[in-house]
């Protein structure tokens, strides 16, 4: 018989689809790692059991805990499934721009949302940080696995996403390109990848609001380039310590527009029905790629998760019309 022990087996070996449609223009292969196949439809699944464990073996988490972290949404979903495979509770805080969709996908797998305020800074008491590390410091024997800063999530990737994405081309890959949002994801892939294939080019996806571009090109963190902006899951307003500057060679930019609209485009020209950080890394990898690329070229662009998250947004037409993205 063949069969998983619990659901928290059927992580990883997630497939790799060619883009055909919105690559019009586009001399390189560019192939999309579809990470909703993953059981709680996202990326954060790898890191999240991952986290858990290394909390484990070092006996950070004991049985009966408590697993408390700010989150997006995914990796709330990811530790949501491997706590109930494990027996903890979860609590976790969101800003108030993530959909109501993710809050009610976190409920019914019976974790505990709090809703904080996206307009202040990071260090505000009020703000979803603060608020996990206060709830961290006030309830017994709780985990805050602080995916921002937990170089666990790095691992995640270089032990699996990485050498899939080796196996799946035959190491034929030449440039990875991926959205940053902690940077677990595309430090860790970016390491593995380059440990085989020196010469791979990195190509990390940023948000207007984010202050990655400008830290990578100076070196300087500017708070001026920190400000609103709608895109869930890409961009930040600190430098984790999972970002790995080093790994990656260059930011582009992608405004929330840009993005929305290439995530609509992927449902209906490709037939995968992603989030919004989907559509703005496909959207910033062709750009990169029509600047750098040449038919010799192989690309992975890395899909994070999926369009159930986004459906009051980005697939609502009425909601697309009310934040000028379409007609």
């Amino acid at each position: 018989m063949k069969y998983l022990n619990h659901i928290t087996e059927a992580i990883g070996n997630t497939p790799l689809v060619k883009l055909n449609k919105v690559t019009d223009g586009i001399k390189a292969t560019v192939l999309a790692k579809v990470e909703y196949f993953n059981p709680g439809n996202s990326v954060k699944d790898r890191m999240a059991i991952k986290m858990i464990e290394d909390a484990e073996k070092a006996g950070i988490l004991r049985p009966g805990g408590t697993i408390i972290e700010g989150t997006s949404g995914n990796t709330g979903m990811g530790l949501a499934l491997v706590a109930i495979a494990k027996g903890y509770k979860c609590i976790f805080t969101l800003s108030d721009k993530q959909g109501q969709e993710k809050i009610n996908i976190l409920k019914a797998v019976g974790a505990e949302v709090v809703v904080c305020p996206t307009n202040v800074p990071p260090d505000h008491p009020d703000s979803y940080y603060s608020v996990a590390r206060r709830l961290n410091r006030e309830i017994p024997n709780s985990f805050y696995p602080n995916q921002y800063d937990n170089l666990s999530n790095t691992a995640a990737h270089y032990e699996t996403t990485g050498p899939e994405i080796w196996d799946q081309t035959s190491g034929n890959i030449t440039c990875f390109a991926c959205g940053v949002g902690t940077g677990g994801t595309i430090s860790g892939i970016s390491k593995y990848l380059r440990e085989k294939n020196p010469s791979l080019k990195t190509a990390g996806i940023d948000t207007y609001g984010s202050v990655f571009k400008k830290y990578k090109e100076t070196g300087v963190f500017d708070e001026k380039e920190i400000y609103p902006y709608a895109t869930e899951g890409i961009g930040e307003d600190i430098l984790p310590k999972n970002v790995d500057f080093d790994l990656i060679d260059t930011f582009v930019k992608v405004s929330d527009k840009d993005g929305a609209l290439m995530t609509r485009r992927l449902a209906r020209e490709e037939g995968l029905f992603v989030g919004w950080s989907s559509g703005s890394a496909v959207y910033g990898a062709l750009e990169y790629a029509r600047e750098h690329l040449t038919e010799k070229d192989m690309m992975v662009v890395l899909l994070p998760d999926h369009g159930t998250r986004y459906l009051a947004k980005i697939y609502n037409d009425d909601w697309m019309r009310s934040q000028g993205y379409i007609d």
